[in-house]
């Protein structure tokens, strides 16, 4: 049975909120671009440009969706072969770490820093799935 109250599940949990705040955060400037007939309506048009910063939001809502379901399967895989793992519960704080900087620092338009934190949050899904191989 995994313990829920690890570091990896709480970063998880943790991580499940933050994706709320990255989706908040890409559609209020939609909305507030668009206006409310707009989200309202079917979205048959593309709408108003939700202009540079909107679209920065909407894309690094985009870069979580693509990987936050390869953190949960990580975690998921290591909760059910390692019990207390150091390098798991690292792994999943980096990934949560690097997930809560980059949002503010795509949408300032960082490029390099950008990339650094994106880089720390997939070091950490490594580490968390490095911890579930035999012998680690």
């Amino acid at each position: 049975m995994p313990d829920l109250g690890s570091t990896e599940f709480t970063m998880l949990w943790a991580s499940a909120v933050l994706g709320v705040v990255y989706l908040l955060a890409a559609v209020v400037p939609s909305v507030l671009a668009r206006g409310m007939p707009w989200a309202l309506g079917p979205r048959d048009e593309p709408g108003a440009d939700a202009g540079k910063v909107g679209g920065r939001l909407d894309r690094a809502w985009k870069n979580f969706l693509e990987t936050f379901p390869l953190f949960v399967a990580a975690i998921l895989i290591e909760s059910s072969v390692v019990q207390d793992s150091t390098l798991g519960a690292m792994g999943a704080q980096l990934y949560f770490w690097g997930r809560v900087a980059f949002l503010p620092i795509y949408a300032l338009g960082l490029p390099v820093v950008r990339t650094l934190a994106w880089t720390v949050s997939l070091v950490g899904i490594v580490m968390v799935l490095a911890a579930a191989l035999p012998g680690v």
